[in-house]
């Protein structure tokens, strides 16, 4: 601003000096006769001279104030410019920050939805947890209920059986001494029917012995019959030990064959398929 002042101070002063120059030849002139020819004169030129080289200082200073305002409005320009970058480069700035502003007030808006459903799961976990503890705890109790009903009725069951043992028990005591007591007398009876059947046997197959001459008194020969029911004799052999020679072996033997029926008809109970009979005799 100063160079423009100046410059245009400079410029002031060249045009008031040729304005005043000018006067001084106007007045100069003012004797001059018409159509008298002009005079030179040394002070003439001199004023002359000194316009033009006044002119010229004039002309190098406008020029010199054009360049240095040219110089000027250059650094204006690019003082401008400069400003204008980094009035961009602020705004650049102020929209990368107002930019990474609304992400990072969309990251914490993002973090506190986040942080909002976390409490939100978190209070949800914490209910279903509650939830689950109270029907666990009801389970329970109904479970122990049940548990104790179930105990109860155990109880009361075995109670029961124990009862039905020990009334089930006296009834067995008593149908065992019952059957104990009919065993014994049937036992009784059937060891004197056994005893019949044996002796029966005995006697028939000794009415069909015939006795050989060799027998001796004192005989003693074990046979095993075979017979089916009814009596019918299937086979008769010696079993054992047996006092007696071959002919009268064959003789004990042959009475058995001979006889055909063993007795049978009211020996059923105590009839036995395969019996070891001891033939004896003595005189």
């Amino acid at each position: 601003m100063r160079e423009f002042l100046s410059i245009t101070w400079a410029l002031f002063l060249a045009i008031a000096v040729h304005l005043l120059m000018a006067v001084v030849v106007v007045l100069g002139t003012m004797d001059w006769k018409p159509f008298k020819p002009p005079v030179l004169t040394g002070m003439t030129i001199e004023a002359v001279m000194v316009d033009t080289a006044a002119i010229k200082e004039a002309r190098l200073e406008a020029e010199r104030a054009a360049a240095r305002k040219a110089e000027q409005e250059r650094r204006a320009q690019e003082l401008q410019a400069r400003r204008e970058r980094e009035a961009e480069e602020e705004r650049q700035r102020q929209r990368e920050a107002l930019r990474q502003q609304r992400e990072e007030d969309l990251r914490l808006q993002q973090l506190r939805k986040k942080q909002e459903q976390d409490r939100k799961d978190r209070m949800k976990k914490q209910q279903d947890e509650l939830e689950r503890l109270r029907q666990q705890r009801e389970e329970a109790a109904r479970q122990a209920r049940l548990e104790e009903e179930r105990l109860k009725q155990l109880d009361a069951r075995r109670q029961a059986e124990r009862e039905a043992q020990d009334r089930a028990l006296a009834e067995s005591d008593l149908q065992r001494q019952l059957a104990q007591e009919q065993a014994e007398f049937r036992a009784g009876e059937i060891a004197t029917l056994g005893d019949q059947y044996y002796a029966a046997i005995q006697a028939q197959v000794t009415n069909n012995w015939l006795r050989p001459p060799t027998a001796r008194p004192g005989l003693r020969c074990r046979l095993k019959i075979v017979q089916i029911p009814g009596g019918e004799v299937i086979s008769a052999a010696i079993a054992g030990q047996c006092i007696a020679d071959e002919a009268t072996r064959r003789s004990i033997i042959a009475a058995v064959e001979r006889a055909g029926l063993l007795p049978y008809r009211g020996f059923e109970e105590v009839f036995e398929r395969e019996i070891d009979f001891i033939f004896t005799y003595d005189e």
